[in-house]
């Protein structure tokens, strides 16, 4: 299994609507090293869901539930796609200031690559996160 993080504007697409909705297709990536990044998605992976803009924060986990695939209407320019389904909200939100704290997660690409939207993270880092929203103050 692999771990990930996905970023999305919460006034596009909130960790609400994915739990409401209860799947969705990761869609309009239209950036080469996140598109890459999806294509190696597999079914089972583990991603966190990081609101992006104001908020600055991890929110919540999903499961890929089908690896990437051409994106419809897109298939000439090689854009791809994935399926995602909400596991769970966090205890607490992450907030990016709390992810820079924490000397285990000071090479994150969530830091030191702030514009891409989709990004590969280690276990240990998965795990971190996780574990820091059960101590942050709401």
């Amino acid at each position: 299994m692999n771990y990930w993080l996905l970023k999305t504007e919460p006034e596009t697409f909130s960790w609400a609507t994915l739990a409401n909705d209860g799947h969705t297709v990761w869609d309009g990536v239209r950036n080469y090293q996140a598109r890459n990044f999806l294509r190696q998605m597999k079914e089972g992976d583990k991603a966190l869901f990081y609101h992006s803009g104001k908020e600055k924060q991890v929110v919540g986990i999903c499961s890929i539930v089908k690896g990437s695939y051409p994106e419809k209407g897109q298939e000439a320019n090689n854009w791809v796609v994935v399926e995602i389904v909400p596991d769970q909200l966090l205890e607490n939100p992450v907030t990016l200031k709390s992810i820079k704290s924490v000397p285990v997660l000071s090479e994150m690409l969530l830091i030191r690559h702030t514009r891409l939207s989709v990004m590969p993270i280690s276990s240990l880092e998965f795990y971190t996160i996780v574990e820091l929203s059960k101590k942050q103050k709401p």
